[in-house]
């Protein structure tokens, strides 16, 4: 989608999230969000869960599996561990996001970067993924256990034939951008706290903005749900759910 047709659409809300935050809200099927990154070098961890029912959560080893990829890019959807999707990849300027590495934690930070506390840095202290996803699923009863491997968008991770992990410091370019249509309502927990194998000498500070706006009806030629066959089972086990939970939504 060009610029002009994403400025066309009708813009339900917009915001600007710095580096180092994190934040949450509950998206509606139909929905569709956009997130930029603004000065290049963005990290966005990305969790999803079922509001209706918080038990059921994004699932990124059959996200993975069931499409035969090690990376997501458009045309990918993202499952729940109930084999349902959460959101599909409509758009993608970037290429390859990262859903394998996990977040930074608090010992990432202080090793890497060093520590630094709300109490004396106030605004600028050094905030971790782990600990911004059990800030904002508190809100709504989630704990510890409730964590799940989850999506880093604008991150690409590649692996060497020795198996080592190698994070691609020039991956994400300012401008870059994703965009998520949600296919079942959920609940997004999301941050933009550093990749745990960003190599930078100081704390990345990148920020992100995000835009939500409405989508229009998913096509029976849809590129998502044709992307992998297992997708179009993804999509049915949503009809029925939808159908089943709301007689006349399916």
């Amino acid at each position: 989608m060009t610029p002009a047709e994403t400025k066309a659409r009708e813009v339900l809300y917009e915001e600007e999230i710095a580096g180092g935050k994190h934040w949450s809200f509950v998206l509606r099927r139909g929905s569709l969000l956009r997130l930029v990154d603004l000065q290049g070098g963005a990290n966005v961890g990305m969790l999803f869960y079922n509001p209706h029912n918080t038990l059921e959560r994004y699932n990124a080893p059959d996200t993975l599996k069931c499409q035969h990829t090690f990376k997501l890019t458009r045309g990918n959807c993202l499952y729940s561990d109930m084999g349902r999707v959460f959101c599909s990849i409509v758009e993608d300027s970037v290429g390859w996001h990262d859903t394998v590495c996990g977040s930074s934690t608090r010992a990432i930070v202080a090793e890497r970067w060093g520590l630094q506390s709300y109490q004396e840095h106030r605004n600028d202290w050094t905030l971790n993924g782990h600990d911004s996803f059990l800030v904002e699923g508190g809100k709504y009863g989630l704990g510890r256990r409730d964590l799940a491997a989850n999506v880093n968008w604008f991150s690409k991770v590649a692996v060497e034939d020795d198996g080592s992990m190698v994070f691609d410091p020039h991956n994400a370019k300012a401008g870059g951008f994703v965009e998520l249509r949600f296919e079942m309502d959920t609940l997004v927990l999301f941050h933009t706290c550093p990749h745990p194998l960003d190599p930078s000498p100081e704390y990345p500070r990148r920020p992100i903005a995000y835009q939500i706006t409405r989508a229009a009806p998913v096509a029976g030629d849809d590129y998502c749900r044709g992307f992998r066959p297992e997708n179009g089972r993804g999509f049915e086990n949503n009809r029925i759910y939808h159908l089943l939970s709301h007689p006349g939504a399916g």
